[in-house]
């Protein structure tokens, strides 16, 4: 039997080795790190090792990265209303780009009448326009926009968008979970003012994240209190074991990145290369955001009149795991709300399919895939030509 071919790193990656190997030897070794005897002090000790590798991988300080359960509780403690701050404002407005996790598009603790929704190209890539028309003679906002999509890849300008959000006195926030160890970045490069990351995309363990805020701003307000831990701003004894393995994820993943992601780009490359000589209607698919900077492992593509959900179980039933874009939603597979606001209209954005690759990925693996994509794709899409000769 065929082993199985993974290709949905997007969603989650596999535990590395040195992973496990931390996380064992922080359950071994037990202890509170809020406790002042021996244990409690080794238990503090493997926090903080983490805290500031996770820290010096952004360029940021440790005392101003916060563990979460994740990238979710991340963005969500950054859209904390009325606490932030630089210079003394209070931060009451928020701006959220339209193709945001579902996490950030929930808007925090923000009411509905106090967000915008700022709009993209069709490329995936923010209207700088309308962003600088959205902050102009009105009080200052905090702006979120994503470093790089988890669906397209498609990674933002952000530096400009800073430039644009600072001269209107406002805030930004870039939730960087999917770019986080795939490309090379600093939140003073970015000018960001908070960064969200997690662990389980790059090697780590579920459930565990960071907000990480630039040197000079105040903590938002905690949502979760009830005790002292991080500095006040997130209650609850520390995961050790899970901070430790997030710690040796992100030194695994930053030492090994320069040469993963070249090799991990030119499967990706090799991947749309056979898509696009697919043969039939099937050979006139979209591989969305193309045409703009993506992360080197990320490729969405689509068919008019192909059922997304039926192509995942045919490539399923084929061996080989992909997705239909945010693993976020139960298992549903709806219209992508990220297509759907690059003006893509409905029967293509139902057929998005999303491969992403990793380090294990191999040429077999990518073969594999395309050979099942063509098996695959007469069946699925016949009785579509139609639909397809009108794109």
């Amino acid at each position: 039997m065929e082993k199985r071919v993974y290709l949905d790193w997007n969603a989650t990656t596999p535990l590395r080795r040195e992973v496990r190997e931390a996380m064992a030897a922080a359950w071994n070794a037990g202890g509170n790190p809020s406790s002042v005897h021996a244990e409690g002090r080794r238990a503090r000790g493997l926090v903080e090792d983490a805290r500031a590798v996770v820290a010096a991988a952004i360029g940021g300080e440790s005392r101003n990265v916060i563990f979460t359960s994740g990238g979710t509780e991340a963005n969500a403690l950054a859209l904390a209303p009325g606490t932030l701050s630089r210079s003394g404002q209070t931060i009451e407005r928020l701006v959220v780009s339209a193709v945001e996790h579902a996490s950030v598009l929930a808007g925090g603790r923000f009411m509905p009448d106090r967000t915008a929704i700022l709009p993209v190209h069709r490329s995936g890539l923010v209207n700088l326009e309308a962003l600088r028309a959205m902050l102009a003679n009105e009080p200052p906002a905090l702006v979120s926009v994503m470093l790089a999509n988890n669906e397209t890849g498609a990674i933002q300008p952000i530096a400009a968008i800073a430039d644009l959000v600072h001269v209107a006195g406002g805030l930004l926030h870039v939730d960087a979970v999917q770019a986080f160890g795939k490309i090379d970045f600093t939140i003073k490069g970015l000018s960001a003012d908070l960064v969200s990351v997690s662990a389980h995309k790059i090697g780590g363990p579920t459930g565990i994240g960071a907000l990480i805020l630039a040197a000079d701003l105040t903590s938002p307000a905690a949502l979760i209190r009830g005790g002292g831990q991080e500095r006040g701003r997130r209650a609850g004894t520390e995961n050790v074991p899970a901070i430790a393995g997030f710690g040796a994820a992100v030194t695994a993943a930053i030492a090994a990145r320069d040469e993963d992601m070249p090799r991990v780009e030119a499967l990706r490359n090799r991947l749309e290369q056979g898509l696009r000589q697919t043969q039939g209607n099937a050979g006139r698919g979209v591989i969305f955001s193309a045409e703009v900077a993506r992360l080197p492992n990320t490729t969405l593509f689509g068919v008019p009149g192909l059922k997304a959900e039926t192509a995942i179980i045919g490539f399923d039933l084929e061996g080989i795991a992909v997705s239909s874009g945010s693993a976020c939603s139960s298992g549903k597979i709806q219209p992508s709300h990220v297509l759907e606001a690059m003006g893509y209209g409905p029967d293509i954005a139902k057929s998005a399919i999303r491969f992403s690759l990793g380090w294990e990925t191999t040429e077999e693996d990518v073969d594999r895939a395309l050979k099942a994509w063509r098996k695959l794709a007469g069946a699925l899409l016949r009785g579509h030509e139609t639909v397809l000769e009108r794109f």
